[in-house]
């Protein structure tokens, strides 16, 4: 049907299903009203870079508006800022697993509240490249955790769950085609791996901790390569897992800027 799924039963238990953290609510707001429309999802990291994602979404779909700023829907909230551009919805996510997961969470509660069909959502910003050119933009097929495994692992209560983070591959292939149309942007698909952590997780030499030699990390650096890394976050193993288990054809797309 297209609809987004929720796998939770005690969803349909509740009087009211309130979105924290996105200042939302099913009785204090009508969500299919809201959002019904909405066919596209756009994520990442900063509130700013979403809504000059939101402004641009604006211009290239020649929108009434287009140019002025735009207003933020989570504005009763200091967690995440939401904007949208037609049918086109613009999310800050933040940092790391958690924050993303939060936001992933009641996001997908919100569309299927919505009753909101056919959604693709795509992630977007930055990350640090493995062996590319700057200025690479990498296409995830699959997020990997930091032992290069397409897997997800949580604690829920005292159970490790582990799920599968394999990503949309065609739409994979569509944004590839896409790309070949702007020539100023190398595109690649390849596989993206996760960390929890800036610094040590992604063997940087310069955290306030670092337990490692220079040796080590690029020795760990190439076998990441040789398994098909071809850059390195702190979301993506998150973010395919929800996508893939509630029904959201979710992509990832990340710039290399240095």
């Amino acid at each position: 049907s297209g609809l987004v799924h929720v796998k939770n039963p005690h969803l349909d238990l509740m009087e009211e299903d309130i979105l924290y953290h996105l200042d939302l609510g099913t009785k204090t707001h009508n969500l299919p009203a809201m959002f019904g429309d909405i066919k596209f999802v756009c994520v990442g990291g900063s509130p700013n870079r979403m809504r000059a994602f939101a402004q641009f979404m604006q211009r290239e779909l020649g929108l009434a508006g287009a140019g002025e700023d735009v207003a933020d829907i989570c504005a009763g909230s200091d967690r995440y800022a939401m904007y949208r551009a037609g049918p086109v919805l613009s999310i800050s996510h933040g940092v790391g697993i958690p924050s993303i997961s939060t936001m992933l969470h009641e996001l997908i509660k919100l569309l299927h509240h919505a009753k909101c069909r056919d959604v693709t959502i795509i992630r977007i910003g930055t990350s640090g490249g493995l062996g590319i050119e700057a200025g690479s933009v990498v296409i995830t097929d699959t997020a990997v955790d930091s032992s290069f495994q397409p897997r997800f692992e949580q604690v829920v209560l005292d159970d490790v769950v582990v799920r599968s983070t394999e990503l949309d591959k065609d739409l994979a292939e569509e944004l590839l085609a896409c790309s070949r149309d702007i020539a100023d942007f190398p595109t690649l698909i390849g596989h993206t791996m996760c960390t929890y952590d800036f610094y040590e997780g992604q063997g940087r030499l310069d955290g306030a901790l670092c337990s490692f030699s220079s040796e080590k990390k690029l020795e760990y650096l190439r076998r990441a390569y040789d398994a098909g890394v071809r850059n390195i976050e702190m979301e993506s193993t998150a973010f395919a897992a929800l996508c893939g288990m509630c029904g959201l054809k979710g992509e990832s797309c990340r710039f290399h800027s240095s």
